[in-house]
């Protein structure tokens, strides 16, 4: 994996605070959320391809299966 590269951005005041309360919403860093519009727009757009994606399957601890299970 290639390492990140640092980058200045100017940026309007408004559009940083907007980001900022997106972020906020979305419980990631303003940093995280710039480049996680960014990576979507260019998918968006097929400028890049989407190679993978991430899925969360959430198991029931056992005790609770069993429970289940029994009734």
């Amino acid at each position: 994996m290639a390492a990140k590269k640092s980058y200045p951005l100017r940026i309007n005041p408004e559009v940083l605070a907007a980001m900022q309360r997106w972020a906020d919403d979305d419980l990631r860093s303003v940093n995280a959320q710039i480049e996680f519009v960014l990576r979507d727009a260019l998918v968006k757009s097929g400028r890049v391809k989407l190679t993978q994606k991430v899925i969360t399957v959430l198991e029931q601890p056992e005790s609770e299966s069993k429970k289940e299970n029994q009734e």
